[in-house]
């Protein structure tokens, strides 16, 4: 039987970044890895509904810098800054080390694919069709530009007595295709018959070392 990789993992180094960039012995490795796992799942607990994507964490000798990806940086802002204080605040008293946050916007959200798995998630919730819900995220991903794009659920769709697994796809998505820019994201859908899992891939072209400053070329020898 074959083994799914992660899309990004599979990406990392190649023309990817990791999400978490620091460096520590084997003794701090395990407490400073659980940090960064405390600190990404207050945020997404404080800001359900603000369209996170991503937090990118850079920790130095003292001090955590975390850039939170958003859809909506109004929310996470606030009026005159209140929202981010209080983000900030709730995130110090979770680390020893002083924190600083950054936010950034995500400018085309329909192009995230944690954001699109997502929202097909929060209209099973509201007990949208699946097929519809499916149908429709993909269109306007494609609408956006993506060159590819697949969702596909897994549950008791509609209530159905038994779990089954349905997909829409448009597109290409060439997951065995290193230079391929592939987004991938992951999502739950709580609903009174259980939990409905939602994953979504979108492809947005081939990446060049032209595009990506993490591609190297070539080594040129003396």
């Amino acid at each position: 039987m074959g083994r799914k990789v992660h899309p990004y993992g599979f990406r990392v180094g190649v023309y990817k970044d990791w999400q978490s960039k620091w460096f520590a012995d084997q003794r701090h490795y395990s407490e400073l890895a659980l940090e960064d796992a405390r600190l990404r799942k207050l945020i997404q607990k404080t800001l359900p509904d603000a369209g996170v994507s991503s937090v990118t964490i850079d920790r130095n000798a003292n001090q955590v810098t975390m850039t939170v990806h958003t859809a909506k940086p109004g929310i996470v802002i606030g009026r005159g800054g209140a929202n981010a204080e209080h983000l900030r605040t709730l995130l110090q008293g979770a680390t020893e080390r002083r924190l600083r946050l950054n936010i950034e916007e995500i400018r085309v959200p329909e192009l995230d694919a944690y954001l699109v798995a997502r929202s097909v998630a929060d209209q099973l919730e509201r007990r949208v069709a699946f097929r519809r819900a499916m149908k429709q995220s993909v269109q306007r991903t494609m609408q956006r530009g993506a060159l590819g794009c697949r969702v596909k659920i897994g549950g008791r769709l509609g209530g159905a007595e038994m779990s089954r697994v349905e997909q829409e796809m448009q597109g290409r998505v060439p997951l065995h295709t290193l230079r391929a820019d592939i987004d991938f994201g992951q999502a739950e859908a709580n609903t009174t018959f259980g939990v409905i899992g939602v994953r979504c891939w979108i492809y947005k072209g081939d990446v060049t070392p032209d595009t990506n400053p993490l591609i190297v070329t070539g080594v040129e020898s003396e």
